[in-house]
């Protein structure tokens, strides 16, 4: 007998888990290009230094949505660009979805390292970054000790996140990529904990650039809160800025599903996994599945294929 299995919002095994998953990974990386000014895909106005090399990597990464890409040009941007603290923060959230977890640990002390020397140049985006580093630091201890013994020094490193991220916002709390950041983490942080406000978090998202991010981060927290139609016209406006990006296209599928709305979610699975090959095998499984779901087919056979795609 088939049947359709209902997927459930996309929820990590606890709420510190979430905290350097899924907000790191999608607050960090979703960084887009584009921008008017080369180098600074955030500010169309009053750009910081942040050299080509590093765009580069992003424009790969989240406009293309191609991580083998990424993986490849991150190694030139260090060695081009040593001093830009965003390409370590990059490497070590490739080292995260590749569960490569010593380069995780090794990037994040070095994303610490530099966005603290940053400081002296550009001390909203160096403590921003050492805010990002700290982020990713927390994530290794969780990865490594697990939740029950990271849960306390977990906690300690997520005071110093909001300590540095409260000295960008005291230089200026309407910076584009301050708005960003933080706002995908509180972002995350509202949908995961009853007490936390997550308009506010949204608000602060609506005020980042480039909009095509802002978007992408509204209509997942949209998602998680389950308030799907507002979800999908904020990944169609996000589709209209980057159409061929493979996590929108898989974001809308995702949201459909979740509406019941199977036949239509499906063509967008698909058309995601078109682009496989230059996915993480991770995400590619995690379409599969759902894909799998959408077509009515029992939940044990699609677990069963998303593994099969195993490397």
């Amino acid at each position: 007998m088939v049947f359709h299995v209902r997927l459930a919002p996309p929820r990590l095994s606890s709420r510190l888990k979430a905290l350097s998953a899924g907000a790191l990974t999608t607050a960090f990386l979703a960084l887009a290009p584009l921008s008017a000014h080369a180098g600074d895909p955030f500010r169309p106005n009053d750009p910081h230094e942040i050299g080509d090399k590093t765009e580069a990597v992003f424009n790969a990464l989240f406009y293309e949505g191609n991580y083998t890409e990424a993986q490849s040009l991150v190694g030139q941007a260090i060695a081009a660009e040593p001093d830009e603290p965003m390409n370590y923060a990059v490497a070590a959230a490739l080292g995260y979805l590749n569960k490569d977890l010593d380069k995780l640990a090794e990037q994040a002390r070095l994303t610490q390292q530099t966005a603290t020397a940053l400081k002296e140049t550009d001390p909203l985006r160096g403590h921003l970054y050492t805010a990002v580093g700290i982020f990713m630091e927390g994530a290794h201890v969780l990865q490594t000790q697990g939740i029950a013994r990271g849960t306390p020094s977990t906690l300690r490193l997520l005071q110093r996140v909001f300590s540095e991220l409260a000295a960008a916002e005291r230089i200026d709390a309407n910076d584009p990529e301050l708005s960003l950041l933080k706002g995908f983490m509180d972002l995350l942080l509202a949908v995961n904990l009853p007490f936390a406000n997550p308009d506010q978090a949204i608000a602060r998202l609506q005020n980042g650039s480039p909009a095509y991010l802002a978007h992408r981060g509204v209509a997942i927290g949209m998602r998680d809160l389950g308030r799907y139609d507002e979800a999908l016209a904020e990944v169609d406006k996000a589709l209209t800025a980057a159409p061929n990006n493979p996590d929108l296209i898989y974001l809308k599928a995702q949201i459909l599903f979740l509406q019941q709305k199977y036949d239509a979610s499906l063509p967008l699975y698909q058309s995601a996994l078109t682009y496989a090959d230059q996915l993480p095998t991770s995400t590619v499984q995690q379409i599969t599945l759902e894909a799998c779901q959408a077509e009515g087919i029992a939940g044990e056979v699609c677990v069963e294929r998303s593994r099969n795609l195993e490397p």
